[in-house]
């Protein structure tokens, strides 16, 4: 899940299966699993050694557990903890963000997700909106760029809505299908990634080869 940082192409279908493995703890209120699905995601997503993905997955959790009561929870914890987590991958030279301000993001698309759950006006748009926004931010990439992932997370987003609506059953067909879209989600992403990568890259090399070419 890296952005404008140092180069590591992550793993999206290990990301993706992590994050299902969280949301799945998070709505069961099983913490432990919680950060064992976590730390998948930073292992996968991040790789920023065994004891810093120890770290920054136990920010990710308590995040979680900050905003995880209805109707109050603590999103000033929950945006301080997730803040760390990002000023931890800026850090490691995997991300080139403000940690404030991608936490700022990161709670827009999690408080846009509650209002879905709760309020019948707030729509899907809405919900993709956030999402876009913290990609656009984090990849420094185009809306239409980041779209496509977005709108897979937003589907996956409806499945587990739907998976909670059930009962929360672990033998509920709908997980798999969360997973396989999480998968398709991060797939994207990565993708977006790999471009951005590319692009950045491009200046560089025909600078190079220009100098190369140039007579001594």
């Amino acid at each position: 899940m890296l952005g404008r940082g140092q180069r590591f192409s992550f793993d999206p279908v290990a990301v993706g299966r992590s994050e299902c493995d969280a949301w799945v703890a998070y709505y069961r209120r099983d913490w432990p699993r919680m950060l064992a699905g976590a730390l998948g995601m930073v292992r996968h997503g991040f790789a920023l050694g065994p004891l810093r993905n120890l770290r920054a997955a136990w920010h990710v959790m308590r995040a979680n557990q900050a905003w995880a009561p209805y109707p109050a929870n603590d999103p000033v914890a929950a945006r301080q903890y997730m803040a760390r987590f990002y000023r931890m991958a800026g850090k490691a030279g995997r991300l080139r963000v403000d940690p404030d301000a991608a936490a700022e993001l990161e709670l827009a698309w999690w408080r846009a997700h509650r209002a879905h759950q709760h309020d019948g006006q707030v729509s899907n748009e809405d919900l993709l909106a956030a999402l876009v926004s913290l990609y656009c931010y984090i990849y420094q990439a185009q809306p239409d760029d980041v779209r496509r992932a977005a709108e897979l997370r937003v589907q996956a987003m409806d499945l587990s809505d739907a998976w909670v609506a059930a009962g929360c059953q672990l033998t509920d067909p709908r997980l798999a299908q969360e997973r396989l879209v999480l998968v398709a989600s991060f797939t994207a992403l990565r993708d977006v990634s790999d471009r951005q990568a590319l692009q950045r890259q491009l200046p560089t090399s025909a600078s190079e080869d220009r100098r190369a070419s140039s007579p001594n």
